[in-house]
């Protein structure tokens, strides 16, 4: 059993794993006593096309957080040309949002995620793909016509849900 699927099935483990420096990404919640979210994919409509939820159950008397959209600069004012990587950054930078809150990358239940072309479904895709397993949060991916920067590809937002 891979450590995704660990995390899914204990997450109070995940918290003593933490505590213990086994390195875990921030990918997995490092809080306890977090009342999973529940994915919402009713039988009757069609399933989703990628990795992600139709819909997600936020239980009651959770903490949220809102993460403004981030964009693929490094705090160095670096912006990578490609997507994938400037797709890496959104999701670092929301990770350490999130951390700042006692959250981590598995506490998302809904992503909104702007690409400025189909060339850059997949690579985006890909990022977020290696970064969430089941439950899958809530995500919708759109395409624009750009930023308020040329170089920028993707823009990231993200909820949160965690112990309030």
């Amino acid at each position: 059993m891979g450590i995704k699927q660990k995390c899914l099935l204990c997450v109070q483990q995940m918290s003593i794993w933490a505590r213990q420096g086994t390195g875990l990404p921030l990918a997995f919640p490092l809080t306890q006593n977090f009342q999973m979210a529940i994915p919402l994919n009713p039988s009757h409509i069609h399933p989703p096309f990628a990795h992600y939820s139709h819909g997600v159950l936020v239980p009651a008397g959770q903490r949220l957080v809102f993460c403004s959209g981030q964009l693929g600069i490094a705090a160095d004012k670096i912006v990578p040309p490609d997507c994938a990587e400037q797709a890496r950054i959104c999701f670092d930078n929301i990770a350490a949002i999130l951390a700042e809150a006692g959250m981590g990358l598995g506490n998302i239940v809904r992503i909104n995620a702007y690409v400025t072309g189909r060339e850059h479904l997949a690579a985006y895709m890909a990022i977020r793909n290696a970064l969430f397993a089941e439950p899958y949060p809530a995500s919708t991916l759109m395409l624009v016509s750009g930023f308020a920067r040329p170089e920028f590809v993707v823009e990231i937002e993200a909820i949160a849900a965690g112990p309030a």
